[in-house]
């Protein structure tokens, strides 16, 4: 065992989290890194699924102001996912299936900015004419979120 990990694993903070007890420890960590994953899962399936042509009606251009929610749902995710992973780094450290999840959930950030930069920062966005690529950026982020939700719930059980 890595003595480093172990020295995290029994830190305050740590046993704080997993072993207190408290309503504020685990299970509120918890709680905060689901509802943030969904948050930013879900709003980028929501802009992803109306650049594939779902929900016509609904105007693409505002869907822009969505971003800075992902953007806060990303940071509560990382910040509660690393409170997470101090209760059992040990373990967590040594799983493929956390570091697919990771890997994942980068890859949906990059898309996420691209799709950003590329289809809602272009001007002819209100025209309803999107880039060549955005159907393929819609399509590569909704499958990356997906797994990286996935790899994320199967790491309790592998």
């Amino acid at each position: 065992m890595d003595p480093f990990l172990e020295s995290l694993q029994q830190s305050a903070l740590a046993r704080f989290i997993g072993e207190s007890g408290s309503l504020l420890g685990y299970p509120t960590i918890l709680f905060l890194h689901t509802l943030s994953l969904g948050t930013i899962a879900g709003l980028n399936a929501g802009v992803d699924l109306r650049i594939l042509g779902f929900g016509r009606g609904v105007p693409l251009g505002p869907l822009g102001r969505l971003f800075p929610i992902m953007w806060l749902g990303f940071a509560v995710s990382a910040l509660s996912g690393l409170a997470l992973l101090l209760t059992d780094p040990v373990t967590r450290l040594h799983q493929p299936v956390f570091y697919i999840k990771l890997l994942l959930v980068a890859l949906g950030v990059v898309t996420m900015q691209m799709m950003r930069n590329r289809v809602f920062r272009n001007p002819s966005i209100d025209s309803g004419v999107l880039p060549p690529n955005a159907r393929t950026l819609a399509v590569v982020s909704l499958c990356l979120w997906i797994g990286a939700t996935t790899a994320g719930r199967l790491i309790a059980y592998l």
